[in-house]
C-alpha cells in the first residue's frame, strides 16, 4: 500500500490499524462496536482501492470462493421465502471477505502492529482472569450463578476466551522466547484461562479449548511440551476445584450426563440434550422438505413452530445449533456443498503435515498449527454451535485467516 500524504495514510491505514487492534476488546462489549469497527475497516479498504484503482489484492481464489457463496446467499435470500432481515444478513456478508483482504494487505505493509494487537489480547485476558476469579471467591456457583465477569447477562466468557486462545496461545509463542521472563507469566494466564472456562460453565467453551489443546499436542514440534504442561496443569486444578466446589462439577459432568439420558434406563440416548436432538430433527425435517436451497438464511426461527417439521414443543430457537445442520436446512444441499468443501480442505492440509511430519519435515509451523487449532474450533462438526451468521462470531473466526496467509507468505519470503 501507497499513501501521498500523512492525512491520507491516517485515514487508509492508521485508523483501520487502530481499530483492528482494539478488536479483542472490543468483542467483550458486544457485537455493536467490533460490527463497527470491522465495517468502517472493509470501507475504508474499499475506498482506497477504488481510489487508487488497485485491485491486485483481490485477485485471490480464495476470495473468488467467498464470492460465489456470498451471491449464492443473496439469490437465496431474494428467492427464498424473501423477507428484509434474511436479505440484510446475505448482503452486509460481504464485509467479512473485503476485512480478511484488507488484513492481509496492512500484514504485507507493515506488520510491526501484530505486537500491539497481542498486547490487547494479553491485557483482555489478564483482565477477565482478574474480574473472573474475583466473582467466583465473591459468588461463584452459589445459587446457580455462573461465572461471567464484564459479559453480564450474557453468559459467553467462557465461548470468548476459549474461541481467542488459539490464537493468543500462538502469537505468544511467536513473539516471546522460553527464557524470557514474561514466558512464565503467559504460561500461569494459559493455565488460569482454562481454568477460567471451566468456571464459566460454558460446557462447549471447554470442550473447545481441549480439542484445540488436542491438535497443537499432537501437530506441532517444539510447543507439545508446553501446550501438554499447561493442559495437564488446568485439567489437575480444575480436579482440586469440582471436589471443593460440588456445584461446578454439577454443572460441567454431572448435568451433561444426565441432559444425554446416560444414566437412565430409557433406550433413547440424546445428541447433547433433548433440547438438541429435536432441534436437529426439525433442522433436517426442513431439509428433507427443501432440498436444494433450503428454507433461507436465518428462517429456521420463522418455520420450526411448523408442525411439519417441529418434532416437539422443544424444536424451536432461533437457531438448531450446530453449523453443518443450518446450513443445510437453511442454505439445502448448494450452501452445505461450500461448508463440506472447506472441511475436506482443511482435513487434506493436516493429513499432508502429519505426512511431512513422519518423513522428518514439517509442513505446517507451529505458530500455524495454533492458527489451525482456531479454525478447527469453527469447522468441528460434532458440536452445539452458535448461529452460523452471529456477527460476534463471525468476526472471531474471521480473525484466524490473514494470520494464516500472512505466516504462508513469511515462510515463502
Amino acid at each position: 500500500m501507497t499513501f501521498n500524504s500523512i492525512n491520507e495514510k491516517f485515514i487508509f491505514y492508521n485508523l483501520p490499524i487502530f481499530l483492528f487492534i482494539l478488536l479483542p476488546f472490543f468483542l467483550i462489549t458486544g457485537p455493536f462496536l467490533s460490527d463497527l469497527s470491522i465495517s468502517i475497516i472493509s470501507l475504508l479498504f474499499l475506498t482506497y482501492c477504488l481510489k487508487k484503482k488497485s485491485f491486485s489484492y483481490f485477485k485471490n481464489k480464495y476470495f473468488y470462493l467467498f464470492l460465489v457463496f456470498w451471491g449464492y446467499l443473496i439469490l437465496n435470500s431474494l428467492i427464498n421465502n424473501f423477507n428484509l432481515a434474511s436479505f440484510k444478513i446475505s448482503f452486509f456478508y460481504f464485509r467479512y471477505g473485503i476485512f480478511i483482504i484488507a488484513i492481509i494487505a496492512f500484514l504485507e505493509t507493515d506488520d510491526k502492529f501484530i505486537k500491539y494487537f497481542f498486547y490487547c489480547i494479553f491485557s483482555c485476558f489478564t483482565i477477565l482472569i482478574i474480574d473472573g476469579f474475583f466473582q467466583y471467591f465473591t459468588v461463584g456457583f452459589k445459587g446457580g450463578s455462573r461465572i461471567s465477569s464484564f459479559f453480564g447477562e450474557e453468559k459467553i466468557l467462557g465461548s470468548y476466551v476459549s474461541r481467542l486462545w488459539p490464537i493468543f496461545f500462538g502469537l505468544s509463542i511467536f513473539f516471546l522466547k522460553k527464557k524470557d521472563k514474561f514466558f512464565f507469566i503467559l504460561i500461569l494466564i494459559f493455565i488460569l484461562s482454562e481454568i477460567l472456562i471451566f468456571l464459566s460453565g460454558e460446557r462447549i467453551a471447554f470442550f473447545y479449548v481441549n480439542l484445540s489443546a488436542i491438535f497443537v499436542i499432537l501437530f506441532t514440534k517444539k510447543l507439545k511440551k508446553i501446550r501438554l504442561v499447561i493442559l495437564i496443569s488446568s485439567l489437575f486444578l480444575i480436579v482440586i476445584i469440582s471436589y471443593l466446589n460440588p456445584a461446578a462439577k454439577n454443572r460441567m459432568v454431572d448435568q451433561t450426563i444426565k441432559q444425554m439420558n446416560l444414566v437412565n434406563n430409557e433406550e433413547e440416548i440424546y445428541t447433547f440434550s433433548k433440547q438438541h436432538t429435536h432441534h436437529y430433527i426439525t433442522a433436517y425435517r426442513m431439509f428433507l422438505d427443501n432440498k436444494v436451497i433450503g428454507v433461507g438464511v436465518k428462517n429456521f426461527r420463522n418455520f420450526c413452530n411448523d408442525s411439519k417439521y417441529s418434532a416437539s414443543r422443544l424444536s424451536c430457537s432461533s437457531h438448531p445449533h450446530n453449523t453443518y445442520i443450518q446450513i443445510l436446512a437453511e442454505t439445502g444441499i448448494i450452501g452445505f456443498l461450500f461448508l463440506i468443501f472447506i472441511f475436506i480442505y482443511f482435513c487434506a492440509y493436516v493429513i499432508k503435515h502429519a505426512f511431512y511430519k513422519f518423513k522428518g519435515k514439517d509442513f505446517f509451523t507451529d505458530f500455524e498449527i495454533c492458527i489451525l487449532s482456531g479454525i478447527l474450533i469453527y469447522i468441528w462438526p460434532f458440536a452445539p454451535t452458535g448461529n452460523v451468521f452471529n456477527n460476534w462470531l463471525n468476526i472471531i473466526m474471521i480473525l484466524y485467516l490473514p494470520f494464516l496467509t500472512w505466516s504462508r507468505k513469511l515462510i515463502k519470503t
